[in-house]
């Protein structure tokens, strides 16, 4: 044994140590503090001869990954390249953003342990672990719809699109990866040695590929949102941001941001020159000539979500997939939208009429028990289905209720689902021809 496989022995039962302290239920501050020093005072090219040892010492793949952890903590300052991003108040968007990129650099540095582990004596062990983790990675896509949903419409709006364009195909991309890869584990390709080998190397391309992700982030997209997104901005995304949920973190509620939401088609469009100035120079290469578009016309309602005629909002329900009627709660029809197949034929004649007079006389109890229900603040929604000729119609009733939950009425949804049920495998929007 030479001198450096030695040291690397003698470091990885410190290692072990302390690690089966931390398991045994030691004082977490104490521990982790001496596995940060023993940490950070390893090279690159140690850490690969230490998992060998601790390998070798009979510590699972798992426990070897909590120095993944321990490993971005020790350097997270290191993974981006303006330091003031690290001093946004938990809460702030950008905060999570980042702490959220943390634990995908950490989950990227156990990718990479796991996939050394499978050419070892402990590859069962190792791909049970990678199960594990890879099932986690789904919820990825979340950081990504953040970005993707929430943030890119601010920097568009600016004029600069090559940035968001370049981030979300590589966003979808490792996406698919991580999903070859999930299918890969589960469909048991770690049999023979070449099967093991290609796993390894997918593996080992979601890790570098998630590590490129975390950079691009830290070091482009985010230094340009934080020098051109105001207080307004970033409250109108922290509003939105629970509807799509987070990885691995809980975002916090510090940051308690006083200017209103902005969002960004109330922005003027394109940059300042001081704005330019101050971008990354990446970035600034790409800026180019913002649209300026103006959503909200003369004559548009102003609706919850969005601006519209009276012509589109006429036209979009006609064009619905399925039939709608509206009961007041006075218990009288007040709206149908008017589709090219209707299930169930309606005329304005039944306008203002009394909902039970609109059934057979067998039915009007189960109607006056679903409106009471709904009335007595009933939210589930009273669903039915039946034959109608070659149709497999699906009837349903919602309670349909203002923003402080005072019953408005009755929404009808007839639907032909015959189509529906008949569906099988995938069709993805890029199959259209």
């Amino acid at each position: 044994m030479g001198a450096s496989d030695e040291v690397s022995s003698s470091r990885a039962k410190v290692i072990k140590t302390l690690l089966e302290q931390l398991r045994e239920g030691a004082k977490a501050s104490d521990v982790r503090a001496k596995l940060k020093a023993q940490l950070g005072s390893l090279s690159p090219p140690e850490i690969p001869l230490i998992e060998q040892e601790l390998v070798k010492e009979g510590v699972s793949p798992v426990e070897i990954s909590r120095m993944c952890e321990l490993h971005v903590e020790l350097f997270r300052d290191s993974l981006v390249s303006n330091p003031e991003l690290r001093q946004m108040t938990p809460g702030h968007p950008l905060n999570t953003l980042l702490a959220e990129n943390d634990r995908i650099a950490a989950d990227a540095e156990k990718l990479g342990l796991f996939s050394r582990m499978l050419a070892q004596a402990s590859s069962e062990e190792a791909i049970e672990a990678l199960k594990s983790l890879s099932s986690e990675l789904h919820a990825l896509k979340r950081h990504f719809a953040r970005l993707q949903l929430l943030v890119f419409p601010y920097i568009e709006r600016r004029g600069i699109t090559a940035v968001p364009r370049v981030l979300w195909t590589k966003q979808d991309e490792l996406l698919l990866k991580m999903k070859d890869l999930n299918q890969a584990l589960t469909g048991g390709e770690s049999t023979s040695p070449d099967q093991t080998r290609m796993l390894r190397d997918k593996v080992a391309e979601v890790a570098e590929e998630s590590t490129q992700m975390v950079f691009r982030e830290n070091n482009i997209l985010f230094p340009t949102l934080k020098t051109l997104l105001s207080e307004g901005e970033w409250r109108a995304i922290r509003e939105n941001e629970e509807m799509i949920g987070y990885y691995k973190v809980d975002p916090g509620k510090e940051w308690k941001p006083s200017a209103n939401p902005v969002y960004p088609y109330q922005l003027e469009p394109g940059l300042t020159p001081q704005q330019v100035e101050r971008l990354p120079p990446d970035v600034k290469a790409m800026a180019g000539e913002a649209e300026g578009h103006r959503l909200v016309r003369d004559g548009d309602l102003e609706l919850e979500d969005g601006y519209l005629s009276q012509g589109e909002i006429s036209a979009i329900l006609r064009t619905l997939p399925f039939d709608m009627s509206f009961i007041g709660s006075d218990e009288r029809v007040r709206f149908y939208n008017r589709t090219g197949g209707r299930t169930f034929p309606r005329a304005k004649t039944v306008l203002g009429r009394q909902v039970q007079l609109c059934h057979p006389p067998r039915s009007i109890a189960i109607v006056n028990k679903i409106v009471a229900d709904f009335k007595a603040g009933k939210e589930t929604p009273a669903e039915f289905w039946l034959n109608v000729g070659d149709k497999r119609v699906s009837i349903r009733y919602f309670p349909v209720r203002d923003g402080q939950g005072n019953f408005l009425g009755t929404l009808e949804v007839v639907q032909d689902i015959a189509g529906l049920t008949r569906l099988q495998g995938e069709r993805s929007l890029q199959s259209y021809r």
